[in-house]
């Protein structure tokens, strides 16, 4: 048994936006700890598309709230998710389009540099003109890892982005249009990549039954990883809210979709509710779902090493409660 999942995608939480003017070490902390006593014990904030401005203000915030010792074991890095994504409409999901740049190392090593060196884990577009060159030179050393997202690419790009350095899919299945072809499509040709490891939002929306069950299926649970894509207003009651700009709207159910869209923006569920669903559809063994919810993620950001002795072990968390799986279902003890 263990205190918790690892979530490798969380945009915010409880009204705090990760990508946001005006966050501070003190909001990263308090959400630390708050995703903590729902069943979150590691994670990864998660920057989106963001001007020049917001990232001079939340990328050395977060890397400042990671140096305090009491949160260093539960911060693990940030997850940079653009700017280098497809414009499209569709792929690009709620990101803001003006935002949106061509990959360029400098870029990427100003950003880095804001982060003190704390950006873990990165989601490129691989169609864009000059995304492998950034995937080799992101990778080089081993210390970051690239994921494809929030992209168009055809199973050739795909390919050559896996040859650069590429090992990941961000929320594979969603980032895309609703309408592809078919047959010819970037879901089909990510799935059938048996070197990448597929990230799900299993949190009931995203994704419906068939599709996690069929990923599930190619990518097995040695290269299958649930993460939560929590949006900022994720914990907070139903209701309009507005997101990094954009009117959103939190409905009953749970699900967060634009005002004046169909596009999801971002999910309201933690982690363990998101394992939860995968745990409802019987496809899997307790011990396979800590795989998937513990072992697999920190594995692909490259944690796997320095927690070695057990990462339980770093964690300053002695009066949570274990999480149980009873019944088919994760429960805190």
């Amino acid at each position: 048994m263990k205190k918790g999942f690892v979530d490798l995608q969380i945009n915010g939480y409880l009204g705090v936006d990760f990508s946001a003017p005006g966050l501070t070490v003190e909001k990263v902390h308090f959400v630390t700890r708050k995703l903590i006593e729902q069943g979150t014990i590691a994670y990864c904030p998660t920057v989106i598309t963001s001007p020049v401005e917001a990232y001079r203000e939340t990328l050395p915030v977060i890397a400042e709230a990671m140096d305090e010792p009491e949160f260093s074991p539960h911060i693990l890095g940030i997850h940079l998710e653009g700017p280098f994504i497809s414009p499209l409409e569709g792929a690009r999901g709620m990101h803001n389009r003006e935002f949106v740049k061509t990959p360029d190392i400098g870029v990427y090593e100003e950003l880095q540099e804001l982060a003190s060196g704390k950006i873990v884990l990165v989601t490129i577009a691989p169609e864009l003109e000059g995304a492998n060159s950034l995937i080799r030179h992101i990778t080089k050393d081993g210390n970051v890892t690239v994921s494809l997202g929030h992209h168009m690419a055809g199973k050739e790009k795909i390919k050559l982005a896996i040859k650069a350095g590429a090992r990941a899919c961000t929320h594979l299945g969603n980032g895309i249009p609703g309408m592809l072809p078919r047959h010819i499509n970037p879901i089909w040709a990510q799935l059938a990549e048996d070197s990448l490891i597929g990230m799900f939002i299993t949190d009931g929306h995203h994704l419906p039954p068939e599709f996690i069950k069929t990923a599930l299926r190619v990518k097995t649970p040695e290269r299958f990883i649930v993460t939560s894509d929590a949006s900022a207003i994720a914990g907070m009651a139903h209701g309009t809210y507005e997101v990094g700009g954009v009117e959103v709207v939190l409905e009953e159910s749970g699900k967060i979709r634009g005002v004046n869209s169909d596009y999801l923006a971002g999910s309201s569920a933690n982690i363990m509710q998101c394992m939860n669903v995968l745990a409802s559809l019987g496809e899997l063994e307790e011990e396979q779902l800590w795989k998937i919810g513990f072992t697999n993620p920190l594995k692909l950001i490259n944690k796997s090493r320095p927690f070695r002795k057990g990462l339980d072990k770093e964690l300053r968390v002695p009066a949570l409660p274990e999480i149980k799986f009873v019944n088919g279902k994760f429960v805190r003890g």
